[in-house]
């Protein structure tokens, strides 16, 4: 049975029972619940967020392990970029440079990939940084190998034009050595055999016997034949390509025509001393965009180091040209 409680009444100094109303019994049983309902949901709230359940533990190792892959992920791509960079150094300053081509400016090699926009779908996800920024630098490896594709693929063509470049330029003696008698004059200022004035002789004259075989010393093309009594007289000019043309003067017969397509070696006619000429003798002439040049720095194909070191000796001598 429920304790009897009594309480003291000071106005009759006696004890009386307690007596408890129904309406208190509601209010203290309605204190107690409303009581153990806001101890408990502050119970769950603070397991709610402290204790995980099992199946966020699961979540958990599995957002762990996504995020693990992604910096693994981003090592990589890191990795990439600096075999790349290494790949577009060395495309930029050793495979264009030999092949003369211009480098790719940083700026186009650098250049962004889509808009800010473009990775605002991601902004919402977990990591959203990490992921961001991950996918930013694969899609610039993308462009950039894009780009690196593209320059190989032009040095690929260089590579194929370069073989044909190389045989067409002017690199050998127009006169075999065996058939010279000497070189009489280089390239530079010399005195003219007829006006006795100093006058810039722009070629080489290679005197040889009237009937000696004159080459071709590069492929290319007959671009022009002249029969003249004076200046450089009976003459071919060949068109190699790439800007270079080579000259031949004063022959006593030629045996191409204009328009013939020749290779390197090829006869193109024999010596003479036609037109402006003071003896038998070869006017050799290598142009570039039109302007002659020396033609001694092109007989790399021809000489030895010591031939050529002897045939500049000769060329650079002053004294008087045969033409």
């Amino acid at each position: 049975m429920p304790k009897v409680k009594y309480y003291f009444n000071p106005s009759n100094l006696k004890y009386e029972r307690v007596r408890i109303t129904l309406k208190k019994r509601l209010l203290r049983v309605f204190g107690f619940l409303t009581t153990a309902i806001v101890f408990a949901a502050i119970i769950i709230v603070v397991l709610w967020n402290v204790v995980d359940s099992p199946k966020e533990r699961q979540l958990k190792r599995q957002l762990e392990e996504i995020s693990l892959q992604y910096e693994m992920l981003q090592q990589r791509t890191d990795q990439a970029e600096a075999v790349l960079s290494d790949i577009q150094d060395r495309d930029n300053t050793i495979y264009r440079v030999i092949f003369e081509a211009d480098p790719i400016p940083q700026s186009v090699r650098e250049a962004g990939y889509g808009g800010v926009d473009r990775y605002n779908d991601l902004k919402d996800y977990y990591n959203a940084d990490l992921i961001r920024e991950v996918t930013m630098q694969v899609d610039k490896l993308s462009k950039q190998l894009y780009i690196q594709s593209k320059s190989f693929d032009e040095v690929f063509n260089l590579v194929k034009n370069k073989s044909q470049m190389l045989a067409s330029i002017p690199a050998i003696q127009p006169i075999a050595n065996k058939d010279l008698k000497y070189i009489a004059s280089g390239f530079g200022w010399r005195i003219h055999p007829i006006y006795k004035t100093e006058k810039m002789h722009s070629g080489m004259d290679f005197t040889a016997p009237v009937g000696t075989p004159i080459h071709a010393t590069g492929n290319g093309t007959v671009a022009k034949i002249e029969y003249d009594g004076r200046g450089y007289g009976n003459n071919v000019i060949v068109n190699h390509g790439w800007g270079f043309e080579s000259l031949y003067g004063h022959m006593s017969k030629i045996v191409v025509r204009p328009g013939q397509k020749i290779t390197r070696g090829d006869l193109l006619g024999y010596v003479g001393s036609t037109g402006a000429s003071t003896g038998p003798h070869l006017h050799y002439e290598v142009r570039k965009g039109g302007t002659p040049v020396n033609p001694a720095n092109f007989y790399y194909n021809d000489l030895t180091p010591e031939e050529y070191e002897k045939m500049m000796e000769l060329a650079s001598r002053p004294g008087q040209s045969f033409d």
